[in-house]
């Protein structure tokens, strides 16, 4: 007999998870979520992301486990599947001591290692010679990464989910338990619901998780081209302020960030930070403007977006709420496109943990 399954939210996390389940035989996989691909709000992380291939996760964890994971899923798509909106894209990691004990040179500390974990997974990881870098910077690493085109992707991964029988619908959710309420999956009973709320696991009842708060990023989306992904340590700006450049895959534009405000619930741009980012996009990648100022920037939008960020990491694990069997993925905070099929992968293990031998009708 097929296990019905509902998952909770459609962001990277959420369709990951359910692309992957629907792949099990007897599994019936609905998707349910108030805000779904093509959506722009701030509950909403997944449009907003970069996104990139950027490890900060710490060797040996079940983080690093997890991107260690997802790399060669992504890997395959830019080499494969180019309609995913994931492409290649060479990236250097620049390092400035001064910056050592900031809250971006925390957050980055494993990228910022002259050998790090994901030297032996990613292409072509070098150490930059210090001739080569520009004044202020100490040390810098270079790699192969992708960048994800998220306007593409997401729908991409709603494509192969249907393909595989996946439904989808629109739905808000005041507790966990409305997961299971009748008609609450298309074919009937609800036998586990995955939760994959992102940053509204803070809000949702029966799990209202207070370790899971906002890191607010703010970011500037140009046509200019970059030529290459790149990553500063910290600024001179403030100890919540980023630099970071990726050139998105199939015409995406340009993201120039960007910030790491943790706390911070402000959905609406600030002028003055998007003046900031984009000077120091430029002095760091005078490639953008040909070495002309951010008047020749040419902007497609300022965006803002919440990482969901949970004190402890991603949570990933079983639970009864209940009499409902639940297993929840979320948590990533700027993680989720780089550990989400690592992350995905775990969760799936642990439906068929909950649910036991599989129908193979």
């Amino acid at each position: 007999m097929s296990k019905n399954i509902v998952i909770i939210g459609a962001g990277v996390a959420g369709l990951t998870t359910a692309l992957l389940a629907s792949k099990k035989p007897g599994y019936k996989i609905h998707v349910a979520a108030k805000h779904m691909p093509g959506d722009y709000d701030i509950e909403y992380a997944s449009p907003w992301a970069g996104a990139n291939y950027m490890p900060v996760s710490v060797g040996g964890t079940r983080p690093a486990k997890w991107d260690s994971e997802t790399w060669g899923p992504l890997a395959d798509l830019a080499q494969n599947h180019p309609e995913a909106g994931v492409h290649f894209q060479e990236c250097e990691i620049h390092s400035r001591t001064k910056d050592l004990g900031s809250a971006t040179a925390t957050w980055f500390a494993d990228l910022l290692s002259s050998n790090p974990w994901f030297a032996k997974v990613v292409p072509n990881f070098r150490v930059l010679p210090k001739s080569s870098l520009s004044p202020g910077v100490d040390s810098a690493t270079a790699f192969t990464s992708v960048c994800i085109n998220t306007a593409i992707y997401l729908p991409w991964l709603v494509s192969q989910c249907l393909a595989n029988g996946v439904t989808f619908q629109r739905a808000t959710f005041g507790h966990i338990r409305e997961a299971t309420a009748a008609g609450a999956h298309p074919r009937g009973h609800v036998d586990l619901v995955v939760n994959c709320t992102g940053l509204m696991a803070s809000k949702l009842g029966g799990v209202q998780d207070a370790t899971v708060v906002p890191a607010r990023g703010q970011i500037v989306i140009v046509r200019n081209d970059a030529g290459k992904m790149l990553d500063v340590s910290g600024t001179d700006d403030g100890d919540d302020e980023a630099c970071y450049v990726m050139t998105r895959a199939a015409g995406g534009g340009t993201i120039l960030g960007g910030s790491y405000q943790k706390g911070s619930w402000e959905s609406q741009p600030d002028p003055n930070l998007a003046i900031r980012i984009m000077k120091r996009a430029v002095a760091m990648c005078p490639a953008l403007t040909n070495g002309k100022g951010i008047e020749h920037l040419d902007i497609i939008r300022h965006g803002v977006g919440l990482r969901p960020v949970r004190e402890g990491g991603t949570r990933i694990e079983k639970e009864m709420i209940g009499d409902i069997c639940v297993v929840h993925n979320y948590g990533a905070g700027g993680a989720g496109y780089q550990s989400s099929y690592g992350c995905a992968n775990e969760t799936v293990n642990l439906i068929e943990e909950a649910l036991g031998p599989r129908s193979r009708l």
